[in-house]
């Protein structure tokens, strides 16, 4: 396949995106392992066997520079996030969305995907900005949480949906997916949300809330430990976002 990268769509910490005519190039930074590369292309291909939307992987290749990239399906269209900042006047109709592609993701489970409990465990133990008291007050918590084995993003948000002009409503970014519990899934968006609005992130909550039955404390008590999951994969790198993170690691009782 011949590929061209002159024209970027996106810039990452860890990743640069362009596209190739019918396809999507995600470029990896030159210090990417190769184990991260081929996880994200088998994680990828793992969803593409549900019924969920997704565009379609087409290769992993290396460059001529050494760099690895894997080549996918380019959707066309415009991210949520793009959409509901230039439509401000139907954001609630828009958060509606969200929550029914969400809870579509949760309605699905995979084999031979990490589980999520597994996940968080090694992430709250690798964390050296907490100390050993707060290490076990979260895996603690972590420990207590109910197992489930519903399918979840990991970093699920509006920047992360493409939607076409026919409306049809493509997920990208499958590398944080597991197997786990749905409310903590719920518990990283919220997170994730409430960076851009407070007001945002609690209508969302609300909604999944309402929907499922689930008690929103329930869903309130995974925010320690979706914070310190946060932390750790470095999503967040900024100090003032850091900053907000660790105030969310407390362990409290939501009432």
């Amino acid at each position: 396949m011949s590929i061209s990268l002159d024209k970027q769509i996106s810039a990452g910490t860890k990743v640069d995106v362009y596209e190739s005519g019918d396809y999507a190039v995600k470029v990896f930074k030159a210090n990417s392992p190769k184990t991260i590369v081929f996880y994200e292309a088998m994680m990828h291909s793992k969803i593409e066997e549900t019924q969920l939307k997704v565009p379609k992987i087409s290769e992993v290749l290396r460059l001529e520079d050494g760099r690895w990239a894997i080549t996918s399906q380019f959707i066309r269209g415009k991210t949520l996030l793009e959409i509901m900042e230039e439509e401000p006047e139907n954001r609630d109709d828009y958060l509606d969305d969200m929550v029914e592609i969400q809870l579509d993701i949760h309605e699905n489970t995979l084999s031979g995907v990490i589980k999520l409990k597994d996940r968080l465990r090694a992430q709250i133990e690798g964390l050296d900005v907490i100390d050993h008291i707060k290490k076990y007050e979260l895996l603690t918590r972590l420990d207590s949480a109910p197992k489930h084995t519903k399918l979840c993003h990991g970093n699920f948000g509006p920047e992360n949906i493409i939607v076409t002009d026919n409306d049809e409503a493509y997920i990208l970014d499958w590398v944080g997916a597991s197997v786990g519990n749905a409310s903590a899934d719920i518990a990283m968006t919220y997170l994730k949300l409430s960076f851009r609005s407070t007001e945002l992130a609690e209508k969302y909550i609300n909604l999944f809330c309402k929907k499922t039955g689930t008690s929103k404390k329930y869903v309130q008590e995974w925010l320690p430990i979706m914070a310190a999951s946060a932390l750790a994969t470095g999503l967040y790198s900024k100090e003032e976002e850091r900053a907000v993170l660790l105030t969310w690691l407390d362990v409290v009782d939501y009432s």
